[in-house]
């Protein structure tokens, strides 16, 4: 295996992301056993309320974890620019497998939520560290694109989720179902320990020819204007939040990424409540939706790095491939309020879900645009947490939003939030280019 990855241009820094997406992957199937299980635990634990009283009670403990999940972004941003992306993943993907197999204990809301908090905080390390890996291990006009592969990876994850859990639902109390796809995390670990031994400026394996491409194309920062690329602007934190862009990347992130939790946390729910369907039949039309993040994931990547490639400027790139991607988002929206079946509604949610994953592959990017080093992963971090912010405040609130099975008030929320990120981007992030001191 080693021979086959060594002395190629294209070699090991494709492995090493397809082992962040696969991480990805398993991270959704993890996250979404929650939802998708949750009208066989109410049922089991909760047959006592009522289907509003229930989706209160799901609502709050998604809640809890998106919050746990928003501090957790910031932590593990923090703990990947102290230990290193190799020790990075291995600890936030060890805990969250072990948190994942813990909800097997759960039996109320205290439990539930503790163990989502857990999982939450363990979770949210796959994003910054995403970012960080990105950063270390591609040249910047291949990011969009790797940031794409390991976001397709997420989309993947909702794909396979669905019906893997769907189908252990028929042989598994849910219980066993929480262990058996916890394991999973576990065995991850192997390859990575294996192929990702180091930084790629001393990993054994990497030829020279691609170590060479990898860091030369990663020298987009002239501190001092003198013509010769540097180590770039690395400001404090306190100096990092001087930049208006800092604050557009926050602001952006914080609008976009509810969108998103949106459908993950309700897909479930709403196809549940609206059209009637139970855990089997959520489970092989629930994953439609990911099919269209997966297509825009790479879509979005595929057309950053062309337009780089043919000569755009990082800005106009950035801007360009945002929009559109918020220009598709937004009518789905409008459509969502009467989509007439439940085949219209999923297939409106795919294109949705295409729209978002083009666009925030290039919002993930920015902070490796804007800045160098160590502080990426911190603005990546906290960017992080404000979108979970965002999305917390919005999972709580949908449960209200959609009294009664009228989920209109919370798509016209969504469309909102779409013209907000576009704005921060256009208004705070005049010239995407890397900054230097005020």
């Amino acid at each position: 295996m080693a021979e086959a990855i060594k002395n190629k241009k294209g070699g090991l820094r494709w492995w090493v992301v397809g082992l962040v997406a696969l991480a990805a992957v398993i991270n959704y199937i993890d996250r979404q056993a929650f939802g998708v299980l949750w009208i066989d635990i109410a049922d089991d634990l909760f047959s006592d309320m009522t289907a509003d009283e229930q989706k209160q009670m799901y609502g709050a403990i998604s809640g809890v974890f998106i919050f746990a999940y928003a501090a957790g972004q910031a932590i593990f941003g923090k703990i990947f620019d102290w230990i290193g992306t190799r020790m990075g993943f291995a600890l936030s993907i060890g805990m969250w497998s072990l948190a994942t197999m813990l909800h097997a204990l759960a039996r109320g809301v205290m439990s539930f939520s503790l163990f989502r908090i857990l999982l939450g905080v363990s979770e949210a390390g796959n994003w910054p560290g995403a970012a960080k890996a990105n950063a270390e291990w591609f040249p910047t006009k291949e990011r969009a694109f790797a940031q794409g592969i390991f976001n397709s990876g997420a989309a993947i994850g909702g794909i396979v989720a669905f019906p893997i859990i769907g189908m252990l639902s028929g042989i598994m109390a849910w219980q066993a179902i929480f262990i058996t796809v916890g394991l999973i995390g576990f065995l991850w670990l192997i390859p990575w320990f294996y192929i990702v031994k180091s930084p790629p400026e001393s990993h054994p394996w990497l030829s020279d020819e691609e170590r060479t491409y990898i860091l030369s194309g990663q020298e987009n920062q002239d501190l001092n204007d003198d013509g010769t690329y540097d180590e770039g602007y690395n400001p404090t934190t306190a100096g990092l939040f001087g930049h208006k862009e800092s604050w557009g990347v926050v602001i952006a992130s914080a609008a976009i990424d509810p969108i998103w939790w949106l459908f993950i946390v309700y897909i479930p729910i709403y196809l549940s409540e609206v059209f009637g369907m139970n855990v089997k039949e959520i489970a092989f039309s629930g994953w439609l939706p990911y099919v269209g993040a997966m297509l825009g994931a790479w879509f979005g990547g595929l057309l950053a790095q062309n337009r780089l490639s043919n000569g755009w400027s990082v800005n106009k790139t950035r801007k360009m491939v945002i929009t559109l991607g918020c220009l598709i988002m937004i009518p789905c929206f409008f459509l969502l309020r009467m989509p007439g079946t439940a085949t219209n509604a999923v297939v409106i949610m795919a294109v949705l879900l295409f729209g978002f994953q083009t666009a925030i592959g290039n919002v993930q990017t920015l902070p490796s645009d804007f800045f160098s080093g160590k502080i990426v992963g911190t603005l990546a971090g906290f960017a992080g947490m404000a979108a979970k912010l965002g999305a917390f405040g919005l999972t709580i609130l949908v449960p209200i939003l959609t009294t009664g099975g009228n989920y209109t008030p919370a798509f016209i929320t969504g469309g909102i939030l779409a013209l907000i990120a576009l704005a921060a981007i256009w208004l705070l992030c005049p010239k995407i280019e890397p900054l230097k001191p005020n």
